[in-house]
Parts: C-alpha cells; sequence; structure tokens
C-alpha cells in the first residue's frame, strides 16, 4: 500500500468565501465549489508529509496547516494585503527555518514557511 496524497480540510463558515481568500493569496486554482466544501489545487508537485505535534515551536500555538513558499517576504505582503493578521514572525528559528503565522478569515492559525 502507497500513500497518494494528504489532504487538508479546513473548518470555514463560508468556505466559497476562505478559498476565496487563499486562491488570492496563495495564486491556487479553485476547480471545484460545491458550496459546502472547495476545492484549491495547484499544478506543483509535492511530497506527502503528516506531522505530529504537541505545539508549533518556540512556544507558539500548533498551526492547523503550514504552507511552503518560495517567496516568504512575497507571501507576508500578499497575506497583509488580503487583510489577514499576521500574529508572529517573520522569524528566523534556532533550527534555522524562517516563517511566520496568520490567522485566516475562518479564524484558523497557519503556518507559512521560506522552502
Amino acid at each position: 500500500m502507497a500513500v497518494t496524497r494528504i489532504i487538508a480540510n479546513l473548518r470555514a463558515p463560508d468556505p466559497t468565501a476562505l478559498a476565496q481568500f487563499y486562491k488570492q493569496v496563495f495564486d491556487l486554482d479553485l476547480p471545484l465549489d460545491m458550496g459546502w466544501i472547495t476545492f484549491l489545487t495547484s499544478d506543483t508537485t509535492q511530497k506527502i508529509e503528516l506531522h505530529t505535534a504537541s505545539e508549533g515551536g518556540s512556544g507558539t500555538d500548533l498551526p492547523v496547516i503550514s504552507i511552503g513558499v518560495d517567496d516568504l517576504d512575497a507571501t507576508e505582503a500578499a497575506v497583509r494585503a488580503a487583510g489577514a493578521e499576521v500574529v508572529y514572525g517573520p522569524v528566523k528559528e534556532a533550527w534555522g527555518l524562517r516563517r511566520f503565522y496568520f490567522r485566516d478569515p475562518a479564524g484558523n492559525l497557519v503556518n507559512v514557511v521560506d522552502s
């Protein structure tokens, strides 16, 4: 048996509005919107990861998802321009990772990592 993908499901009172936020900030495609669930995709290839944790590191709350990006500064600007609150960072962590956290419009805590 081989795992072929792992999907993050974010709880949202308005899935379409939250999908539009992520589409705008992360330049994702929105191929399916059924009202109660939306699918956001990208043509990039990614590896499968599943993390288990008791906290987010550096004493922070555990985010619901982590998103790797190629330009952390541009992504932070896009998050702020979309009206989301950056609640941690950007910071270069002691273990070498550069990242920031934000709260999306539905209140989910999201970790954005320079990959």
